[in-house]
Parts: C-alpha cells; sequence; structure tokens
C-alpha cells in the first residue's frame, strides 16, 4: 500500500497524520511518500517519522521528494494538505480587503481572501487531478485544504472526487457536549450543511432531545439572555481540553447568536463564523463585542518554533501511538480492513441534500468499508438553514466557474455575492478592491490577469 502526501512539509499536521497512520497495526506496512515543493521540507517530515518508525521497530517506508509524480505515482491514498502561496499572499488576502473595511478573521474559505486563496490553487488541483488519472487512476483522494469546498467542487468537475475532510464537527460535538457537562459517549447527533457551515440538525442524549438545555447554557453564558441580564461575561474556561485554545468554547456569542436567530448550532468556531454572514464585523466597535479576543493576524505572523514542535510530537509519537480525532486515518483504515465506520466528509450533492444546489460541495455522514465513501442522504435541510448555506454556495459556484472558464469577471461576481462583503461595500469599491488584489498577486493568477 502506499500513502501519497502532497504538501508534507507542513509544520506539524502532516507528522500528526503520520502519526495517525501508524496507529493502526493493519496500516504499519505501507509506503509514505512525502511531497512538497521545498524539498528540505519534506525532508524534515521524513527525518521525524523515520525516527518514530525506527523507535517501535515498524517497517514503514518513508520517502521525501519535490516530485509530484514520483509520489502520486501507483498511490492507493492521496492525501492534499498544501497551501497555495506564501507569507506574503496571506498578507494580501487579508490586508487590501481590511483596507476597504473588510476585516476577515481567517480569510481562507469566503470572502476576498478565500476567493483568491482558492484562484491559486487552482492550477495546481488541475495539475494534480491530470496526474492522479494517469498514474493512480483508483486512489482514495483525500483533501484537507481550505477552500474546501471550492476546492472540493473544482476537483469533482474536474473529474477526480475527493472527499474533504474538516475537524469542525469532532471539535464542536466535543465543545457542546462539554458544555452540558456530559460525557462524550453519551451524546448522539446529526449533522448536515456546507463545510464550515454545516448545521447540528439533532443532539440527543438517548431519547433526550439535548437542544433546551443547549439553548439554556449558551444563551445564559454567551447569548441574549445573558446580554439581557446585564450580567458580566462568563469568564470560565468551556474550551475542548484537547488543546484548549479560543477556536472554540471560550467566547462563543457569535454561534450562540447564530442559533437563537435560525434555530440550529452549527459547525465553524463564532471566530471563523463571524466572517461568513453580514451581522457580526460591520465595525471594530461589533467586532470587539463579538469576538473579544483575536487569534493572531495569521499563522505566518506567529513565532513558529518548527523544530519545538517537531520534537513535541515525535516524543509523543515514542511514547504512545494513538490516532487522533482526524477522519483521514480512520478512512484509510476501514477501506483496507472493511471495518464499517461513520465520518462526517464534504463531497459532491447529487440529490444529498435536495435543497441546496446540485453538484455544489456539501458535509455530510458518510459510511466507510472496504467499498470506500458512501455519502449519506440527509434529505432537507430546515429551510432557513439552507438559505444561509446557499448565501456562501453562491460564493463558491462563482469562483469555481472562474477557475473551470478562466474568466476573470466571475472573480468580481464571486466577491461581490460574498455576504460580508456585499452589506460594506459598493459594487464600484469591491471591483476596486479586486483589482487590486489581482494587481498584487499577479505572479499567482497569470491565467486570470489579462483583461477579458
Amino acid at each position: 500500500m502506499k500513502i501519497a502526501i502532497i504538501g508534507a512539509g507542513g509544520y506539524v499536521f502532516p507528522l500528526r497524520l503520520i502519526g495517525d497512520v501508524l496507529s493502526f497495526p493493519e496500516l504499519r506496512d505501507c509506503t509514505i511518500s512525502l511531497m512538497d515543493i521545498y524539498l528540505d521540507r519534506a525532508e524534515r517530515t521524513r527525518d521525524a517519522a523515520r525516527e518514530i518508525i525506527d523507535h517501535h521497530g515498524f517497517s514503514t517506508s518513508v520517502k521525501a521528494t519535490d516530485d509530484r509524480r514520483t509520489a502520486l505515482d501507483g498511490a492507493d491514498f492521496v492525501i492534499i494538505t498544501f497551501y497555495i502561496g506564501d507569507d506574503e499572499t496571506r498578507r494580501i488576502d487579508k490586508e487590501i480587503p481590511l483596507k476597504y473595511g473588510i476585516d476577515q478573521t481567517v480569510g481562507d474559505t469566503i470572502g476576498p481572501g478565500g476567493v483568491f486563496s482558492f484562484m491559486r490553487a487552482a492550477p495546481v488541483y488541475e495539475g494534480i487531478v491530470d496526474d492522479i488519472e494517469e498514474l493512480c487512476p483508483n486512489a482514495q483522494v483525500i483533501n484537507y485544504a481550505n477552500p474546501m469546498a471550492m476546492n472540493c467542487w473544482f476537483m469533482s468537475e474536474l473529474g477526480v472526487t475527493p472527499v474533504g475532510l474538516c475537524h469542525s464537527v469532532q471539535n464542536t460535538s466535543h465543545m457542546l457536549a462539554q458544555q452540558l457537562e456530559i460525557p462524550y459517549d453519551d451524546i448522539q447527533f446529526r449533522v448536515a450543511g456546507i463545510n464550515h457551515q454545516a448545521w447540528f440538525l439533532e443532539f440527543r442524549r438517548g431519547d433526550e432531545d439535548l437542544y433546551p438545555r443547549l439553548y439554556q447554557v449558551m444563551g445564559e453564558r454567551f447569548g441574549r439572555a445573558q446580554q439581557l441580564a446585564n450580567v458580566a461575561p462568563d469568564s470560565g474556561d468551556h474550551s475542548v481540553q484537547q488543546g484548549a485554545t479560543t477556536y472554540e468554547g471560550t467566547q462563543e456569542r457569535v454561534r450562540t447568536a447564530i442559533m437563537e436567530a435560525f434555530g440550529y448550532f452549527h459547525t465553524e468556531s463564532s471566530h471563523h463564523a463571524s466572517e461568513y454572514m453580514p451581522y457580526f464585523r460591520k465595525s471594530p466597535e461589533l467586532v470587539a463585542e463579538y469576538i473579544p479576543e483575536r487569534w493572531p493576524p495569521h499563522p505566518a505572523d506567529r513565532v513558529r518554533d518548527v523544530e519545538g514542535r517537531t520534537r513535541e510530537y515525535v516524543a509523543r509519537f515514542k511514547e504512545k501511538l494513538e490516532a487522533s480525532s482526524e477522519y483521514g486515518a480512520f478512512i484509510m483504515h476501514s477501506m483496507v480492513t472493511g471495518q464499517p465506520r461513520v465520518i462526517y466528509g464534504n463531497v459532491p450533492n447529487h440529490g444529498l441534500i435536495p435543497n441546496l444546489p446540485e453538484r455544489c460541495t456539501v458535509e455530510v455522514a458518510c459510511l466507510v468499508d472496504s467499498n470506500g465513501v458512501q455519502p449519506t442522504a440527509p434529505g432537507p435541510l430546515p429551510p432557513q438553514c439552507a438559505a444561509v448555506n446557499r448565501t456562501n454556495i453562491n460564493v463558491q459556484e462563482l469562483a469555481v466557474e472562474a477557475a473551470l472558464t478562466g474568466d476573470r469577471e466571475h472573480v468580481y461576481h464571486a466577491v461581490a455575492l460574498d455576504p460580508l462583503t456585499g452589506a460594506m461595500l459598493t459594487l464600484e469599491q469591491i471591483r476596486q478592491m479586486v483589482d487590486e488584489m489581482f494587481e498584487a498577486e499577479r505572479d499567482w493568477l497569470t491565467e486570470l490577469t489579462a483583461p477579458i
């Protein structure tokens, strides 16, 4: 068995995926091919992985390459985990929109930053699809890269259907169980929607509907009830214990407000969720009110202790190999052994959610066994939830159309349809902002910079 990781020079995530693979005895007799355009980064991941493998005495082979075709040749599983761009494009994606009043938290899903991140990635995905069709046509493709929905939708239109994986469902379900002080193994839930904006349609403990408790607890801590009572914000740490951060659990005014308005809790953090809708980031004062503690502007602006973090993971995996909550290795294990599992994946909408557009990327429960990844059909979403999703899908659809046709105008259309951008800017301002981003990223967008 061969596993190809494309974008294997990442700071920690590829090594964590390797640790997940090695935690399953049935997956250890394999070759892991680590590809990155920066060979030294792929070699860093390779050397750390070999140290873990040698420590445990496994037969796993790990190789590093900067040649994508070499990595993909004969692969059974292809894992995509890369960012197309550099620290400068990260800065541009956020700072030019901010100059126009569009304050994105991350800018990797929709919005100006998400659209331009996808436009840079699209030619690379096109090349990967061509290589897969030639070198490993039967491989299971697993995409971890954002913007998830656009990337997966584009690959599917080109003829290779990946399953897109995120950790929003896992993290949020853990956080909600902790908020309610219920053991995680006691809860059951049903989720459907789109990536970063899927909805907990059910949240239960046996026959008990937990939504009434969820409204009460989240409302008292973060919602209207707290504001009406004019009490100080809850200072308790309600975050997930696995790497607790402000990513979820400690400041949930946004997601609680969304639940109170639309009836259901959704999967992406309040920090992220605030940039997907037009309600929470209209002014610096409103941003500070809803998101009192910001993430660092971008990972590129953080102090990166690459060696220290790598050594931390190596030490952890030497001591104990245990799969994380990421679904990737579970998919591989189920396909190899036939053990049935349920995961949440991003897949094409072929009638799965009938009140979302056909062929868009939806996030639904999927059965996995030796037959591969088999999406389930949850049926229609509550109409208000589908309507919220469609505002984001509009952006995705036009960006994918721009990549498929090379029509620069569709990039303007995509950004103009972004809910936050449309709430803040005129059409003339949007065009000026997009033109400025095109010019600043000209070297990355050669197929789209010429006027149509």
